[in-house]
């Protein structure tokens, strides 16, 4: 299990750090175009802000347990995803964007799990 949780953890990092670097690193326009009408919503400030703790949330799902410095923070940082991925649903749930909410509890329920592993049984 511990090897699943370290591979969960690995795409989950991967995912959410391309979707941080995208948004960091793309205009407000570019990324409503790209499918990501929800940008429209909110300030181009906080579409920076999600992107660079998505970011830091990739990075804190690896890097503290693989350099053995303040593990815990791999499940913090899961639960961070998960409740980011909640408040997302919510947003694609007004917008009526069924797709997107798809995505959103996958992201979800991937990060519950990598949360129950690493704060339950397989912890560090």
């Amino acid at each position: 299990m511990n090897v699943l949780l370290w591979v969960l953890a690995g795409v989950l990092a991967v995912a959410f750090l391309a979707a941080g670097m995208m948004k960091l690193s793309q205009s407000k326009q570019k990324l409503a175009a790209s499918g990501m009408g929800w940008v429209e919503d909110v300030s181009a400030g906080a579409v920076k802000t999600i992107g660079a703790l998505e970011v830091l949330a990739a990075v804190g799902l690896v890097l503290p347990a693989a350099l053995g410095i303040a593990p815990v923070l791999v499940p913090l940082a899961a639960l961070g995803l998960a409740l980011a991925m909640a408040g997302a649903a919510v947003v694609h749930v007004r917008r009526g964007e069924a797709q997107m909410i798809t995505v959103n509890v996958v992201l979800l329920a991937l990060a519950a799990v990598e949360v129950w592993g690493r704060f339950g049984p397989y912890s560090f």
